[in-house]
């Protein structure tokens, strides 16, 4: 409350010096103790300046002979208001084509060459019977008899006979010769005629009862 107090009366003060200050700066009416023209009275016509030339002025002398003129007629105005100002120094410059669509490049991806197949190196039972061509069997009773070429000679082959002194012929049938080698294991060859002994790879163990033995 004090506080609230204090500031009224702040302005309150304020307030008094404001109406002091603007009674005394308030303009005041002068007198004179005579006047110049009298109520009433006329005025004293002024004197003009004299003429430098001697002669009336013609500014307000009423030109009669230019409303006999004809004016000229207005052709019109020839200047489209909505061309540039510029126009005739504007150069058009066309724009440039479009530039052609860009193909994808596809890559071109070569096949690596593949390396040629390797050939098994024969083993030594296939090289040796690739020496010997089969010509031709010739059957008499229950004994068939085989023929076969090799450098140019002609053997006969039986059953139970030696080939090249390490493989013993244990069958032979119209299809194949079933041969067994002296150091163990057992090789089904097939007989085509003028076409040389293809042994396979591998031998296998002898066993009993092949078909076709005899």
């Amino acid at each position: 409350m004090n506080r609230k107090k204090a500031l009224l009366a702040i302005l309150l003060l304020l307030f008094v010096v404001a109406a002091v200050s603007s009674y005394f700066r308030m303009p005041r009416q002068k007198t004179v103790s005579s006047l110049t023209y009298t109520p009433g009275k006329p005025a004293a016509p002024r004197k003009s300046a004299p003429n430098l030339q001697g002669a009336a002025s013609d500014d307000n002398r009423l030109r009669l002979d230019l409303l006999d003129q004809e004016s000229a007629r207005f052709a019109g105005y020839k200047r489209n208001l909505f061309r540039p100002v510029f126009h005739e120094e504007q150069k058009i410059i066309p724009l440039p084509p479009p530039p052609p669509p860009v193909k994808p490049i596809v890559p071109v991806v070569k096949p690596l060459p593949q390396p040629p197949p390797q050939l098994a190196e024969p083993t030594p039972v296939q090289r040796d019977m690739a020496n010997f061509t089969f010509l031709g069997f010739l059957k008499k009773g229950n004994t068939k008899t085989i023929f076969l070429s090799s450098n140019k000679e002609i053997f006969l082959a039986h059953k139970g006979d030696r080939l090249m002194g390490k493989y013993e012929v244990t069958s032979i049938t119209d299809e194949a010769m079933v041969i067994t080698s002296l150091t163990g294991g057992e090789m089904v060859i097939p007989l085509v005629e003028n076409k040389p002994l293809s042994a396979p790879s591998q031998m296998k163990p002898p066993f009993p009862g092949f078909p076709g033995k005899q």
